[in-house]
């Protein structure tokens, strides 16, 4: 499997989207010409949908123009791209590209670092570019792995959930826990697509692990900032909890990973039991 980064990934990001929508689901006939030897839109269909030439939209799916943001626009639409999905797609295309300083070794500013050291009672971790742990609380390590343990090369949250046994464990959907992860991980290709560092955690994932093998090649994207985990916890037993990614406003692309529950709640009970064992 190729895990080059953007190779072409702008094609193979169109191609396995129009190769999930039928004909049928955007308005066209069942059955169009010729019968369809592969699975979903053909591209002059996709082409037809968006008001472009066949000739343009081959060629934008061969990685060989640069396309304008209207004619990027219209092929969103014509494959019906949710909001993620054509965020990245807008990436892939260069259009808003951000690039990193990949050799400066990512800090958590004084201010960030306060304001961690302030939270009680929630875990509470600083995250950095490809969901690097940067910071946490010590409720974070309770519930989590106690990260001074792992070399700071290795500390990373998608890494960590694929290779370590025991904090895959944790998630008691590992299913739903590990194609997110993918997902975000994809949407930092298109952001930085040189980055050797972020190639070498992808080819090292998709060495090891099947699962990740195999999400990679469906192309998932998504960057949520909230919503629920339910953790199999091997001291305090089943909690869910919600969590919430915040902008750190002091460094580019870090962002405070905090987790609740509601006051008096099961987890919430159980939360104050791991707090009280730390």
């Amino acid at each position: 499997m190729n895990t080059d980064i953007g190779k072409n990934d702008l094609g193979e990001f169109l191609r396995a989207r129009r190769a999930e929508l039928e004909p049928t689901q955007v308005g066209l006939p069942a059955a169009v010409g010729r019968p369809r030897r592969v699975p979903g839109l053909r591209r002059e269909e996709v082409a037809l949908l968006a008001g472009i030439s066949v000739d343009y939209y081959t060629r934008l799916e061969q990685g060989r123009l640069s396309p304008s943001k209207s004619a990027l626009a219209a092929v969103a639409r014509s494959l019906r791209l949710q909001e993620d999905d054509s965020n990245y797609l807008y990436r892939l295309a260069r259009l808003g590209r951000t690039v990193p300083d990949e050799q400066r070794r990512q800090q958590v500013g004084p201010q960030t670092r306060r304001l961690l050291d302030s939270l009680q009672g929630v875990p509470a971790v600083v995250i950095g570019r490809y969901m690097d742990v940067l910071a946490w609380n010590p409720l974070a390590a309770a519930l989590y792995t106690d990260f001074s343990t792992v070399p700071i090369e290795q500390r990373n949250l998608i890494r960590l959930s694929f290779v370590d046994p025991v904090f895959r464990g944790l998630y008691a959907d590992w299913e739903s826990n590990g194609r997110s992860c993918v997902a975000f991980l994809r949407m930092d290709t298109a952001r930085h697509p040189d980055d050797p560092r972020l190639a070498s955690l992808i080819g090292e994932l998709s060495m090891r692990d099947a699962d990740f093998r195999r999400w990679w090649a469906t192309h998932l994207v998504a960057s949520p900032t909230c919503g629920s985990k339910t953790f199999l916890h091997a001291e305090v037993g089943r909690m869910t909890l919600d969590w919430q990614m915040l902008s750190c406003t002091e460094e580019a692309e870090q962002f405070l990973l905090v987790y609740t529950a509601e006051p008096d709640s099961e987890a919430w009970q159980r939360l104050k039991g791991l707090e009280a064992k730390k």
